[in-house]
């Protein structure tokens, strides 16, 4: 009779493909196997003689060459699929990586083209301001003007962000707005007038009638912030047009001046002060140029928490780097005329330089944001391409009234 595979109802036994052995059923070993388990399925089978037994209950469930075979490949397939899941968790780490490396190689790819970007409006910003500086008179002042006006947005924008807003009680919104009128008017009365003491006097009078009277419960912050944002962004930019269109005398042993088409004003359209704003700018591009390079080349001692990125030998190749050209500049257009005051000039503009953009870093900081805002692709704001100018003007503007003509 052919051997049944019978369930036992009182006590699984695990089942054993690989080895035969007695079951403990049986008296005789002779036609009995026990098959330990290799699959849940079939974990409480065994395959026994088909002799009833009087102390266990079963029930029998025909076996044959079929079932043990079909049962082997099970027990196979799950070895394979174990292989296979193996396979596929190394496929999937390669898979991982490719995708690793792709994401590096794309953020190396939008590093470079926004390094060209920079690139390409920095060049055109330069040659915009060079032009519109030679031109001087309105076409400079309206231009600053308008510098000032967005600059102004986006400062009363940073006040209001929530990073400085969560300490503080913001101005008003459209008090704000007027006041950024107020701040590009300033350069335009500046060119009219001469100064602007009244004006800005005048000014910062109304806006604080204006806060005090508001509803609600004035705040000293509102005030604060308000009165900073007049001086910041409209009184120190107007100290540029009265050192480009107050200080007239002309620079007469330039050699560029002795070249210049009377079409364009000849000589005397070189003045002390267009000499003086030329080396200012260009001194401050080369600060900032010498001590991106050098802080990324020697840079290791952070210099101030509020901006980690610059070290102690970044602003040190700035210093040199502005002087440097300061130096050169000054041989070339034949002012100042002594070292002791090209060195001075220079340090001037670097010292300035470096505390308008820290001053910009501590507002940014506080409003939790990395760039002033987005007009210029590649650069940020327009207040992230001026800060370094701000506090220059009134500077150099002092320099060359003590230092004389």
């Amino acid at each position: 009779m052919a051997p049944f595979v019978e369930v036992c109802r009182y006590k699984p036994v695990p089942l054993s493909l690989s080895s035969l052995c007695t079951c403990p059923c049986l008296s005789s070993p002779r036609k009995s196997l026990i098959l330990p388990h290799f699959s849940e399925k079939y974990s409480n089978l065994r395959l026994v003689d088909s002799k009833p037994f009087s102390h266990c209950s079963f029930t029998r469930i025909p076996v044959n060459r079929r079932f043990i075979t079909a049962v082997a490949r099970a027990e196979s397939n799950q070895i394979g699929d174990n292989g296979n899941s193996k396979e596929e968790h190394n496929r999937n780490q390669e898979l991982q990586n490719v995708e690793e490396d792709s994401s590096l190689d794309h953020q190396k790819q939008k590093s470079r083209s926004q390094f060209k970007k920079r690139i390409v409006f920095g060049l055109g910003i330069g040659f915009s301001v060079g032009g519109i500086v030679l031109a001087g008179g309105w076409v400079f002042t309206v231009a600053l003007a308008a510098a000032v006006l967005l600059s102004a947005r986006e400062y009363f924008e940073l006040v209001r962000s929530k990073g400085i807003a969560r300490g503080m009680t913001p101005p008003p919104r459209y008090l704000s707005r007027v006041c950024s009128v107020i701040c590009a008017l300033m350069p335009i009365l500046t060119l009219y007038f001469g100064h602007i003491d009244i004006s800005v006097t005048s000014a910062a009078f109304v806006v604080a009638m204006a806060l005090l009277l508001q509803r609600g419960n004035p705040r000293f912050s509102q005030l604060s912030s308000t009165m900073f944002g007049l001086f910041y962004c409209g009184y120190l930019p107007c100290f540029w047009v009265k050192l480009r269109c107050g200080l007239t005398a002309p620079v007469l042993n330039t050699g560029i001046g002795r070249s210049w088409p009377i079409i364009l004003g000849g000589q005397a359209h070189w003045t002390v002060g267009l000499v003086a704003i030329l080396i200012s700018f260009c001194g401050i591009i080369a600060s900032d140029t010498f001590a991106f390079l050098g802080g990324k080349a020697f840079g290791k001692t952070p210099l101030i928490s509020i901006s980690p990125k610059k070290t102690w030998e970044g602003a040190f190749a700035g210093l040199v780097g502005c002087i440097v050209i300061t130096i050169l500049l000054s041989k070339s257009l034949s002012w100042p005329h002594s070292l002791v005051s090209t060195i001075a000039f220079g340090v001037l503009n670097f010292f300035g330089s470096v505390f308008g953009d820290l001053t910009e870093s501590m507002i940014k900081r506080d409003a939790g944001v990395k760039d002033s805002g987005s007009l210029i692709p590649g650069h940020g704001g327009i207040l992230d391409r001026v800060d370094s100018y701000v506090f220059t003007g009134a500077l150099a503007y002092s320099f060359v009234r003590l230092h004389g003509v």
